[in-house]
């Protein structure tokens, strides 16, 4: 028989989603192996018999707790997707704010029609199984981690630096070029996107799990960069770590 697939969405863009959806071809192949039957983004149709949840986006409501209670308890594996479920995304910006704060600057006098709460990812709630990284996620490392779980593996993600990939790729160092990175303390999967674009890591896959601090020190020292001009850029995707410590 074959899986039974199921994708849900919290507080987010839902861009994950979407990047599994423009697979095409390989999603097609992927069909021939699952069932999936719950997807908002493909279908109307839906049910609660599943064995694998892929659940995207943020935690931002209170309303959003007990409904992401029932897909773990339902599911024999819990899959983070993407940046806003993996960390909290940037989402956690709002965390530096007072809630009713965030809530009269968008909704004005309408805001006592709406809750907010500190925007967290989905692991501060339920156990997390596995975790597609990245914003949005990459299409080869969802299909990797997706093939593993099928045959009963552990999915295998990187944890070293985006610097790793960074200069496989044959690119100039975006600290040469005078602007701050994410990239030395990043976990890598992502082929270093970001910077072979012309543009610097944002960190949106999150730390690795024993960051080589001392180096990335000296990194900023030679440059004349601080430790809060990092955190600062830390925050687009990993306030919650920051919040929470």
């Amino acid at each position: 028989m074959k899986a039974k697939l199921a994708f849900f969405d919290f507080t987010g863009c839902e861009g994950c989603q979407l990047e599994v959806l423009n697979f095409e071809t390989e999603l097609v192949e992927l069909l021939n192996h699952v069932d999936i039957v719950n997807f908002r983004e493909a279908k109307t149709e839906s049910e609660d018999n599943y064995e694998i949840a892929f659940v995207e986006g943020s935690i931002t409501r209170e309303s959003e707790i007990p409904k992401l209670k029932k897909i773990r308890q339902q599911a024999k594996i819990v899959v983070a997707l993407g940046a806003c479920a993996c960390l909290g995304g940037v989402n956690c910006l709002k965390n530096f704010r007072p809630m009713k704060e965030n809530l009269r600057i968008v909704y004005g006098d309408a805001a006592k029609y709406y809750d907010t709460i500190p925007a967290r990812p989905i692991s501060s709630i339920v156990p997390v199984d596995y975790y597609v990284h990245g914003c949005p996620i990459d299409k080869k490392e969802f299909l990797k981690v997706t093939k593993a779980l099928l045959l009963g593996k552990r999915p295998e993600i990187p944890n070293y630096p985006v610097c790793v990939e960074c200069k496989l790729a044959g690119n100039v160092c975006t600290f040469d070029k005078g602007e701050t990175c994410l990239g030395p303390v990043t976990r890598a999967g992502c082929n270093a996107i970001c910077i072979s674009n012309g543009r610097h890591c944002w960190g949106c896959r999150g730390p690795v799990d024993d960051p080589n601090t001392n180096s990335e020190k000296e990194i900023l020292q030679k440059h004349g960069l601080t430790v809060e001009d990092i955190l600062n850029q830390f925050r687009i995707f990993n306030g919650y770590l920051e919040v929470s410590k």
